[in-house]
């Protein structure tokens, strides 16, 4: 008979892309089982091709919901999944972040596995210890992301990316912690100071979609808009990612990336991005770049805005020289 097991991670899209290795390992371990995967419908999209699940289960958060729909049609939407999964006759819930024991114990499972997280590691390793409580010992292996070529290519095409030869450098330019972001100032110079060689080298240029007074979905139009005008002129090319999906494929085609700390950083390393990461108030050792080069900037304040254009600068030749 078939094993089944159930792996829920339900919270933001970084501690998703960090459950991938958990994922692999699990096939590895049985690859004849039936692996499904319990997330909300914000973060699914990123799973997508993921040859280690067989299935993967949405639900909408409240923050996700969108306009018009009421809470009540949400949960109930929650209840109906859950009862589903309930019918599917589970044999194992890996509880993969917090809460999730919430939602395991409505599926009746033979067997749920949930850990203490407030250990130290990686977030990588942390969820690798739900295997350690199975007595499997596995090491965790990189971050896992597919992009689908036939995207990528119409992708590269509709940007006017075809026959660059010098870097792409991805500079994604938003994050959701007040004391992660890096002033529009700042940005510019280093836009400035990158492209003034005259070489080849290009700019991506990423950012979260939308208006900052979106309450479900604050975006950094504006932002995005200003550095625009302030680079006018110079080789960058603004790469609006209305979905998971876009934003993947677009940093599919960049050599190198430029972030703070934030789901677009572990998605970079899910595609095995070399990262330039600035960090503010986030543990390195937790939230590091997985299994990819990378530079880490951090001050001793754990604000952005105090790392310097210079240090960025350096950080990224460090990695990856002027030419390809």
């Amino acid at each position: 008979m078939t094993l089944r097991i159930l792996v829920i991670r339900s919270d933001n899209i970084g501690d998703l892309v960090c459950t991938t290795p958990l994922f692999s390992a699990l096939r590895k371990q049985w690859p004849q089982a039936w692996i499904g995967v319990l997330v909300n419908t914000y973060n699914a999209p990123i799973l997508a091709s993921n040859t280690d699940i067989d299935e993967i289960f949405s639900y909408c958060k409240a923050k996700h919901r969108a306009k018009g729909k009421s809470l009540r049609s949400i949960w109930l939407e929650t209840f109906l999944l859950l009862r589903q999964l309930r019918r599917r006759q589970i044999d194992l819930v890996l509880c993969a972040s917090p809460g999730a024991f919430r939602l395991a114990r409505w599926i009746g499972a033979k067997r749920v596995v949930d850990i203490d997280r407030a250990g130290s590691g990686h977030e990588v390793e942390i969820t690798f210890r739900l295997l350690a409580e199975l007595g499997i010992n596995l090491l965790p292996g990189p971050l896992v992301l597919y992009v689908d070529n036939v995207n990528r290519n119409e992708f590269e095409k509709r940007h006017g990316l075809l026959g660059r030869t010098g870097r792409r450098i991805g500079l994604h330019i938003s994050a959701r912690k007040t004391r992660q972001r890096w002033p529009v100032t700042r940005f510019a110079e280093l836009v400035r100071q990158l492209l003034r060689a005259g070489d080849d080298d290009c700019i991506l240029l990423f950012w979260s979609p939308g208006t900052a007074s979106d309450v479900l979905h604050p975006g950094d139009d504006h932002k995005a808009l200003e550095l625009s005008r302030e680079v006018a002129g110079l080789p960058v090319v603004p790469i609006s990612t209305g979905t998971l999906i876009e934003l993947a494929t677009g940093l599919s085609l960049v050599d190198i990336v430029i972030c703070s700390d934030g789901g677009a950083m572990h998605i970079a390393a899910g595609l095995n991005k070399p990262i330039v990461c600035l960090f503010g108030d986030s543990s390195p050792d937790r939230w590091h770049p997985w299994f990819v080069p990378y530079k880490l900037l951090q001050k001793p304040s754990q604000n952005v805005s105090d790392i310097e254009v210079d240090e960025v600068i350096q950080a990224l030749n460090e990695l990856s020289p002027s030419q390809r």
